[in-house]
């Protein structure tokens, strides 16, 4: 193409129009920034912006939340906290935040406690807790204990061999105690033989797979404490009832001989091992709007027949492919017509009724694997843990509230790959864009 004056002229107009054209976008979009805001979180799980557990848990607390920072002005230590506290604003209007400075109102630090720079205190319905690590987890987890409003005592049955909430071991229940005290539950052993009665603050009594009889006087105290309106969760596994027939009984409750089989399942965990899978869920309250799979572990199929003062409802249950094997359950199984027992099998049932002006829960499980240090991690097994106690404890505002929140994820590099991306970005890139607008420039220019 051959430059001449006019197509110089046009050239200069075109690029003169396109500065402007941009500087007029630009403009626009910094008035339209003003009134409109949008965010993205494009990283991992979302862990800029509130997870699903934390924006349930703000639509059932129904107070206003007083948060006081107790933090000096200092490297941006306000703004950090001020950032974050957005982000429970945005789904709770009525959360305040006030800053106090612990050098100027030392009085005021010391009434309350606080021993970090930067620490929280949160208060609601008339309760406080100090916060001093600023995270997602740690503030969502502090406004489900507030919003409880009492002490939750969930009570472990022990001297019989039973999964413990104390120990570590693969058996036994440390791994759910823990998250139970996350949420504002408190969790304690106790021994039957050496008390007069279950304590009456207790929230939940769990009676987690005993492996030897229970004493006369212990079954007396186990009906006393049912008698007088206790909730129950009962994990129970296939075999002998250590002595507790007496209680099934007077729940109406019947657990079927043998171990639940279900080849539907065995496909899905490529184990010949009688694991239960459960992905579809009924209506009961612990499993509504359920959607994570659980795992069951040799399960016992239960049946229900309550007393008239007694209403029951299947929390789970099979596929209908699946068998109760009556037989030994080892080797390759097969269904025998006319021996095991045809599915679908209940591996969970709850009994309810009226005592005392409120109501009184019961949850038998046919399998106490699924909530041990081994399998809590599988599928949705920890969150139908909560769920349960959620529900047996009265707080079935939590029922539906998801455990997990989201992950603080961190990235860590190299020194090597720390310079790289210094080179990379703000050396190479920077001075190759400039060279090759030069070049461009000087070819344009000599023509």
């Amino acid at each position: 193409m051959r430059i001449n004056r006019k197509s110089r002229f046009q050239l200069r107009l075109a690029s003169s129009s396109f500065v402007v054209l941009l500087l007029i976008v630009a403009g626009l979009l910094l008035w339209l920034s003003r009134d409109i805001h949008m965010q993205f979180d494009w990283t991992h799980n979302h862990r800029n912006t509130l997870s699903e557990a934390s924006r349930t848990l703000l639509r059932t607390l129904d107070k206003p939340v007083q948060l006081t920072a107790f933090a000096r002005d200092t490297e941006g230590v306000r703004a950090n906290i001020a950032e974050f506290v957005a982000r429970y604003q945005k789904y709770k209007q009525d959360i305040a935040l006030e800053y106090v400075n612990p050098d100027t109102d030392p009085a005021r630090v010391r009434a309350a406690g606080v021993r970090l720079d930067g620490e929280l205190v949160v208060e609601y319905n008339g309760r406080k807790e100090n916060l001093s690590q600023l995270s997602e987890e740690a503030f969502t987890n502090t406004l489900v204990r507030l919003g409880r409003g009492g002490e939750r005592w969930v009570v472990f049955v022990s001297g019989h061999g039973e999964r413990s909430p104390d120990r570590q071991a693969n058996f036994d229940l440390s791994t759910w105690a823990t998250q139970l005290a996350k949420r504002g539950l408190k969790t304690r052993s106790l021994a039957l033989g050496g008390q007069n009665a279950i304590p009456q603050n207790t929230s939940v009594l769990v009676i987690a797979s005993p492996r030897a009889k229970f004493l006369a006087g212990e079954i007396k105290q186990i009906e006393h404490y049912l008698a007088r309106g206790g909730n129950l969760l009962w994990l129970a596994e296939p075999g002998p009832l250590q002595g507790l027939d007496r209680v099934a009984e007077s729940l109406g409750v019947e657990f079927q001989r043998g171990v639940v089989v279900d080849p539907t399942s065995q496909s899905l965990t490529g184990s010949a091992a009688n694991f239960i899978v459960v992905t579809r869920y009924g209506t009961h309250p612990v499993v509504q709007g359920f959607e994570l799979m659980t795992l069951f572990p040799e399960a016992a199929g239960l049946s229900v027949q309550p007393p008239k003062d007694w209403e029951h409802q299947v929390m789970l249950d099979t596929a209908p492919s699946a068998w109760l094997e009556t037989g030994a359950a080892t080797g390759k199984l097969h269904f025998d017509q006319g021996q095991d027992i045809h599915g679908p099998i209940n591996i969970a049932v709850s009994l309810t009724r009226k005592q005392e002006g409120r109501e009184q829960r019961v949850a038998v499980i046919g399998d106490g694997d699924f909530l041990s240090n081994t399998y809590l991690g599988n599928g949705g097994n920890l969150e139908l843990g909560m769920n349960l106690v959620n529900w047996l404890g009265n707080d079935d505002a939590y029922i539906n509230v998801p455990v997990r929140t989201a992950p603080d994820m961190g990235l860590t590099l190299a020194r090597s790959a720390q310079i790289g991306i210094v080179l990379g970005f703000l050396v190479i890139l920077p001075v190759g864009l400039l060279a090759s607008g030069i070049t461009i420039w000087w070819r344009r220019r000599k023509r």
